[in-house]
């Protein structure tokens, strides 16, 4: 009996470590959120909220392409769970940005937004990263996986659209500031990114995780 007690203890010890995790990861994603209520958002708080929010949903997106690459070295389903929880994250916070920018820059006029969409790239940029995000998130669920098959993995490469036009936004924004050393770095992470991706660097990282797992 005690044996058979000792065999189950690992198993139990990882799968609460992971939900551990889990729980850890889920706080300190609202942590920024929570922020926003408690410090001192200086003379402009719309301002402040709206790059707060806009920011953080581009790491989110950085973070959530992070995920399959780790994944690739170390196999852990809890990064695929993770994964989904930072893309759902990231969608949050650009749902804020967005929310505040019609609600207070547009003062909820759909024309002028339309207008602003129309004759401005940075915001065209932001909308159709916006916009590119919303069947991402409403299909991240098994549920849907499941329904979908390999349309999901389809849709799903709408990512890397996303998080391009998310950089095109962020760039053009700061252009008119001449402000381009944090979009730099934002842009080089995305592009080494999307470089892992590519087969051959794929397949590299694959074959060093699977041996990385024999060893």
């Amino acid at each position: 009996m005690r044996a058979k007690w000792q065999a189950c203890m690992p198993v139990w010890t990882l799968k609460n470590s992971t939900e551990l995790l889990r729980h850890a990861v889920f706080i300190v994603a609202l942590v920024p959120l929570a922020e926003l209520f408690v410090r001192n958002l200086g003379a402009n708080p719309v301002e402040y909220i709206m790059h707060s929010t806009g920011s953080w949903a581009l790491r989110l997106l950085c973070l959530t392409l992070m995920m399959s690459p780790l994944f690739w070295v170390y196999r852990g389903s809890i990064l695929i769970k993770l994964r989904r929880m930072l893309g759902l994250f990231c969608f949050f916070y650009a749902c804020l940005h967005c929310v505040l920018w019609f609600w207070v820059e547009q003062e909820l006029n759909f024309i002028d937004m339309m207008a602003d969409i129309l004759h401005r790239p940075f915001i065209t940029f932001g909308f159709l990263a916006f916009v590119s995000l919303v069947p991402l998130a409403v299909t991240s669920n098994l549920a849907m996986q499941r329904l979908m098959g390999r349309r999901w993995l389809q849709l799903h490469r709408l990512v890397y659209a996303t998080v391009v036009l998310t950089i095109l936004h962020y760039w053009w924004d700061k252009s008119g500031k001449n402000d381009f050393d944090t979009v730099l770095i934002y842009t080089v992470a995305v592009v080494i990114l999307l470089l892992i991706r590519l087969p051959p660097i794929k397949k590299y990282i694959l074959i060093w995780g699977s041996s990385n797992g024999k060893a």
